[in-house]
């Protein structure tokens, strides 16, 4: 017999999210309605006076070629970061979820990073990069190998993405290996006596079963890449050489905070926030139809 939760009261439902809705206006529809009022505005670096001045601040953007550049940037490190982390946290979750001897242990150790804060992350890379000091640059130069963050676009480029994809194939690992605990193990045993070695099973049964979770995490990963990343980003980097891993969300930091056009800083994250959103759209618009729920 189905049970109904049955709420006393019609305020009680309300009251219930309340809470919730409560947060939702004022750190998120609040911030973003501030942000696009402010992208119309021209600002003196203290904020004390403002002037409407229309479009203005979004022609003088798209006017600039650095900014192109800087969507570019974008760009390529979040198809990176997004294809290793969920890439490596598969094939991590696939080896943890067998019957290995101390599997607990190695669970536990994979999931700790994500507990560390970007911020934090992009320090410990640092530390093991850096030029002059760093282990691992002290190895490759031993190696005969040439590594600068500081000053070679290339380096500094491969230390964000591998700091950004540590961050997050905890993440991606502890969704990756819930859900290949999810899959009956009797579909995979049924495939194993028909015949079917490892690699056919799983790209042909484990793989197409997981199609969910890995639909989700791209999606997650997707934002991380683009907002959640600047902590790391300004820890190792600062956007530098010469802007070489200068992203979006830091470009709005750098000239907002740094170069005070608060306008013009207002009108990249309204940008930014219509690109999120419109990724976002895409991928459950075309991207969902392949999911095998």
């Amino acid at each position: 017999m189905e049970k109904r939760a049955i709420f006393q009261g019609r305020l009680l439902p309300f009251a219930l999210v309340a809470p919730q809705l409560a947060v939702t206006l004022v750190f998120f529809y609040w911030p973003a309605s501030q942000a696009v009022w402010q992208s119309f505005l021209q600002e003196d670096a203290f904020g004390l006076s403002s002037e409407f001045v229309g479009f203005a601040n979004y022609r003088d953007l798209f006017a600039k070629a650095d900014y192109y550049r800087t969507i570019g940037t974008t760009a390529f490190f979040s198809a990176l970061v997004t294809a290793l982390s969920l890439s490596i946290a598969l094939f991590l979750a696939v080896q943890a979820d067998r019957q290995l001897k101390g599997g607990t242990a190695y669970r536990t150790l994979l999931i700790w990073p994500y507990a560390v804060a970007p911020a934090v992350a992009g320090v410990l890379w640092f530390f093991m990069f850096q030029p002059s000091l760093g282990l691992v640059s002290q190895g490759l130069r031993g190696l005969g190998f040439t590594w600068n963050p500081l000053l070679d676009s290339t380096d500094a480029m491969a230390l964000v993405v591998m700091a950004a994809t540590w961050k997050q194939v905890s993440y991606n690992f502890l969704f990756f290996l819930a859900g290949l605990q999810a899959i009956p193990k009797s579909v995979i045993e049924a495939a194993a006596i028909d015949g079917a070695r490892p690699v056919r099973r799983f790209w042909t049964i484990v793989f197409p079963l997981l199609s969910p979770t890995t639909f989700y995490l791209f999606v997650v990963n997707v934002v991380y890449v683009f907002f959640d990343t600047f902590g790391i980003i300004d820890a190792t980097t600062a956007g530098g050489p010469a802007k070489a891993t200068e992203t979006l969300v830091y470009k709005v930091y750098s000239d907002g905070r740094v170069g005070g056009d608060l306008g013009g800083s207002a009108a990249q994250s309204v940008i930014l926030m219509v690109i999120v959103i419109a990724l976002t759209a895409v991928q459950f618009r075309f991207i969902e139809r392949k999911v095998q729920y």
